[in-house]
């Protein structure tokens, strides 16, 4: 089933295969049950398969200090669409380029991937912050979109809001999660001259190992076994729409408020800002096909879920996430407005599985790959000239000799 995870820490390797099978929990495990200083930069969501995670770039909470999975990838083994198996060497470094943050699918099978670890301390510290507008979370956010992406490169606050009801009453409750790569005292300094505005307080700080903080980020009781990593299925099955968009000048509080009524009014769909900044914004952008690294302060990933069956719900649902999408226009980043392939949105523009020209593409290619959707494209018409591998918004293959004009 192509879940094998292999842990390699003799003669200060560090390094790991890893299946595309397997699950982000099923790395993580492997790791922990090897060494408590060593981890990987990928999710936080521990069902979500490696392949697809790492094929599309790959972010977790780590990112400020080590980058995106895909920027610790060092090898990886594919079967190309003529059904030779190839590594890095055989593949050649512009398939290898393109798999690392391209959508792997468009290229080929991306067997297994060999992986770079990453040091971590034996005690990290985490908080979960609540902040209601009753509370001033709006001065709160505004003042996170300041500093986020300029704190300590160890310390990573999401930021999750939602529409809820207080005592019948409608508000905004904004949730401030975080991962500190140090013990509680570094982090009250690092807040306390930064961010003092959240208010964190010593108590609401909890120090534990990397693998119990992967734990805590989804959301299980702190003391949870790590076993409940090798689950591949945590959630009751359900709908789910996401959206992404990546904000590149801080809202101001009147556009905050304007967004809160937006939220109160539409009620399902939630905001998750993740912070950028840190090693994120030394690399190239041309480093791997992902290109939002310098420039961007946060990215937003709107989500909405329902369990309740029918076209006419479902409708009802993407319609809500859609709308405040297109409220957001002002506050976000364009020429393009950026998305992220990993969210993959059919809403900004498909023509059928795989049968896109060139030009219906560039569409929603530019908006996810920026200047290097050209690049993908001539790997692509190299190594699938006939577009065997071919899905919804999966990378074109123009015909032999057909030039790609720049803009």
């Amino acid at each position: 089933m192509l879940r094998s995870v292999k842990v390699n820490l003799d003669d200060d390797d560090d390094t790991a295969w890893v299946d595309s099978g397997s699950t982000i929990g099923e790395l993580y495990h492997a790791i922990a049950e090897r060494s408590k200083i060593h981890a990987f930069p990928a999710g936080v969501c521990h069902s979500v398969g490696v392949g697809g995670h790492f094929s599309g770039g790959g972010y977790g909470n780590m990112m400020r200090m080590f980058g995106l999975s895909v920027d610790h990838v060092l090898d990886a083994i594919i079967v190309d669409a003529q059904g030779r198996v190839l590594d890095r060497k055989l593949m050649g470094e512009d398939l290898f380029w393109a798999i690392r943050g391209g959508g792997g699918a468009s290229f080929g099978v991306v067997v297994s991937w060999k992986i770079r670890l990453v040091p971590v301390p034996e005690v990290v510290t985490v908080f979960r912050v609540e902040r209601t507008l009753e509370q001033g979370a709006t001065d709160v956010v505004h003042k996170w979109q300041y500093v986020a992406d300029k704190l300590h490169d160890g310390l990573f606050i999401r930021v999750v809001l939602s529409s809820v009801k207080r005592k019948g009453v409608k508000t905004i409750r904004a949730k401030f999660n975080a991962l500190f790569l140090g013990n509680s005292q570094e982090l009250l300094g690092v807040m306390n001259k930064s961010f003092p505005e959240l208010g964190l307080v010593a108590e609401q700080c909890i120090e534990m190992s990397w693998i119990d903080s992967v734990l805590f980020w989804d959301n299980y009781p702190v003391g949870t076994s790590v076993d409940v990593l090798l689950q591949r299925h945590n959630t009751q099955e359900k709908y789910l729409k996401k959206k992404s968009d990546y904000v590149q000048q801080p809202i101001s509080k009147t556009g905050l408020e304007g967004i809160w009524n937006k939220m109160m009014e539409l009620e399902k769909p939630v905001l998750a800002l993740n912070p950028y900044g840190g090693k994120m914004g030394e690399i190239s952008d041309v480093e791997t096909p992902f290109p939002p690294r310098a420039g961007n302060i946060y990215k937003i990933q709107y989500s909405v879920t329902w369990k309740e069956e029918g076209e006419d719900v479902a409708n009802r649902y993407l319609d809500r996430i859609r709308r405040l999408y297109d409220y957001m226009t002002p506050y976000v980043s364009s020429s393009p407005r950026s998305s992220y392939i990993n969210y993959r949105d059919v809403d900004i523009g498909v023509n059928g599985p795989g049968n896109a020209s060139y030009a219906e593409a560039r569409v929603w290619g530019k908006k996810y790959f920026k200047r290097n959707f050209d690049r993908l494209v001539e790997v692509k018409t190299k190594v699938d000239p006939s577009n065997f591998f071919r899905y919804e918004q999966s990378i074109p293959s123009l015909a032999s000799g057909l030039r790609i004009m720049s803009e």
